[in-house]
């Protein structure tokens, strides 16, 4: 038996003598390069960090120490070593067991992360919790370099830096990369200081065994390089006692060091150098490409995709440059999402016009605002997910002053493998309460660049959502054509039942539409709703029904309810869309029928709801 199989919780993992840690390590890479490769998932961060999640567990009392990861695409290590290394078959997948950290799944993971930089802030609860309970136990943030861009990341620094009571260490875990290359002041900062040759040397004189004299004259070397090199570094500035930066591949220095900080009171800042992908050579070299990747065969690497459907982050990037190419107003902005938001070939044609502010969106939508105001045509590339971050400076820094401010919002509605974190599905009944809103949703991929053109050319803010992957294959024409503000159409005609659909619900209603001979609109805006199309078919049908892929509380359906109310009609109304609860991770296509928003559920709905058993029965039954 390996040392791997032994291990299925932290306290057989304690049981180890340190020689056998770095066995394990090995084991553990092996593994996750094996396990990944036939899931999916996210596999250059997992590897970065083996070292660093068998030390934490073998130094801290686990669960009763709590760890909260940043974001927590990392933890695979961590859910292995804590019992789940026979579930991991299942990783992202429907009932299986999921990519981040969840409070359900496990005691080990003590805060449901997916979201960056909230780390800190957790622990310094958790902390502080302990303190107020008179509880003896330390809480770990584990965060990126990358997360430390986030605003939220120095709030709770601040405010745990003049807390000298709490049990509280916070690991930077420094890899020099984020999703994209990570950017800004801190980078260049963390930069400097890896680059201190001086300060590098220093400390590899705390790692020589000597006596106890020039040990101790060895520390006070050390310190005074750090004070030539590093003069009163940011991280103590906040309160915090700093150490590092260290090797987080050598658990000769990493396992020590977590020792002696476990001693100190108050709080630290352990500083740890990483690399991702590490001990994978294909990853190492190129870590972005290995971050999530599909199934793959780990001998061969991940190979050249096929030619496919083309998917809508390639039809917003192609926009992107067509339009920055007529337009030079145009400003590209992303928070730290250059390759998922596909805006890597504006970067290099566009360049003086490329912005990535890092993993800090309320920043990103308040920047393009102040660029709005000089004349500047803005757009933010931004999941559905990670906008809900900026809501605030979404309303006041923008709609409020009605500026012109373009959203792309990918990755709406259901998103797959990362689940419920990651889904959005909140953006149409977040986004259609704000005044000067113009809210778009695409039916394909020609509708996409159209409604792209639309918003670009409004006076104002607009949003236009669009789904993960590809579309259904419409050709995609060459002009930045608009469409009329407000104005659905007609996809084929019935009789008895119109079904009103929002976006990527267009194709599975027509094809419901089309066995229940119902007439099909695609509505194309969620606002301005287009009104007179649906007094238009409210007056020569009998049954209404909306479907989105969007939460059906507040959604487009509640807005044709409130058109319908607003206009003194009424009529049976049938609302389709995402129902209040979170739909967990799996297979899109799955998911989607199994909350009836595939063909035939919304079929089935519609016969259910009104009585209709067979197609040639709904006229009749009415």
């Amino acid at each position: 038996m390996n040392l791997l199989e032994t291990i299925n919780e932290p306290a057989e993992l304690r049981k180890l003598a340190r020689a056998q840690l770095t066995p394990l390590a090995h084991e553990l890479r092996h593994f996750l390069l094996d396990s990944v490769s036939k899931t999916g998932g996210h596999l250059s961060s997992n590897l970065g960090t083996v070292e660093l999640t068998i030390a934490l567990h073998y130094v801290f009392n686990t669960p009763h120490d709590r760890i909260v990861w940043d974001v927590g695409h990392q933890t695979y290590s961590h859910k292995i070593l804590t019992g789940r290394r026979d579930q991991m078959h299942s990783l992202r997948q429907l009932n299986g067991i999921s990519g981040f950290p969840r409070r359900d799944e496990s005691e080990y993971d003590t805060f449901g992360t997916a979201h960056s930089s909230t780390s800190i802030s957790a622990a310094l609860g958790m902390a502080q919790a302990a303190k107020i309970k008179g509880e003896q136990r330390h809480a770990i943030a584990v965060i990126g370099d990358g997360s430390m861009t986030a605003g939220m990341a120095f709030e709770a620094l601040n405010n745990a830096g003049v807390q000298e009571d709490i049990n509280l260490l916070v690991v930077l875990n420094d890899n020099d990369m984020s999703i994209s290359p990570p950017v800004g002041a801190l980078n260049r900062y963390l930069a400097r200081l890896m680059s201190g040759q001086f300060y590098a040397a220093a400390k590899n004189v705390g790692k020589s065994v000597l006596p106890g004299p020039v040990l101790e004259l060895a520390k006070r070397f050390e310190e005074h390089a750090k004070g030539m090199v590093v003069p009163a570094t940011m991280f103590e500035e906040f309160g915090f006692n700093y150490i590092g930066p260290i090797d987080g591949h050598d658990l000769e220095s990493l396992i020590p060091t977590l020792e002696n900080i476990k001693k100190l009171k108050g709080p630290q800042f352990l500083h740890v150098v990483t690399r991702k992908g590490q001990g994978y050579k294909l990853a190492e070299a190129d870590p972005v490409l290995y971050h999530g990747p599909g199934k793959f065969n780990p001998t061969e690497g991940i190979l050249p995709a096929k030619a496919g459907k083309t998917t809508y982050t390639e039809v917003f990037g192609t926009w992107l440059c067509d339009m920055a190419a007529a337009d030079k107003r145009l400003v590209g902005i992303t928070p730290a999402m250059r390759e998922g938001s596909g805006m890597v070939r504006f970067e290099e044609q566009f360049p003086d016009r490329y912005f990535d502010v890092g993993i800090a969106e309320q920043h990103s939508v308040t920047f393009a605002g102040g660029l709005a105001t000089e004349g500047l045509k803005p757009v933010v590339a931004i999941y559905s997910t990670f906008l809900q971050r900026a809501y605030d400076q979404l309303i006041h820094d923008v709609a409020l002053q009605n500026l012109d401010v373009l959203f792309a919002l990918d990755r709406a509605g259901l998103v797959g493998a990362d689940g419920a974190t990651h889904a959005g599905n909140y953006d149409i009944s977040y986004l259609r309460c704000i005044p000067n809103m113009v809210i778009m949703a695409a039916s394909d991929e020609n509708e996409c660049r159209q409604m792209l053109s639309t918003g670009y050319q409004y006076n104002g803010p607009a949003a236009v959502r669009y789904p993960r992957g590809a579309g259904i294959g419409a050709a995609i024409e060459k002009e930045l054509t608009t469409l009329p503000i407000g104005k659905g159409e007609i996809k084929r005609s019935g009789s008895g039942v119109a079904i009103l659909a929002f976006g990527s619900m267009v194709a599975p209603s027509v094809a419901a539409g089309t066995e229940l001979n119902a007439t099909v609109a695609n509505m194309r805006f969620v606002k301005p709703l287009d009104v007179e199309l649906l007094k238009q078919i409210a007056q020569e049908h009998d049954y209404l029904v909306t479907v989105e892929e969007g939460a059906v509380m507040g959604g487009a359906g509640s807005a044709v309810a409130e058109a319908l109310a607003a206009q003194g009609i009424q009529k049976p109304l049938l609302i389709l869309g995402l129902p209040d609860k979170f739909i967990d991770h799996g297979d899109p296509a799955a998911l989607l029928a199994s909350v009836g928003l595939d063909a035939k559920g919304i079929a089935a709905s519609i016969r259910q709801r009104f009585g209709a058993a067979e197609p040639r029965l709904v006229v009749n039954n009415i």
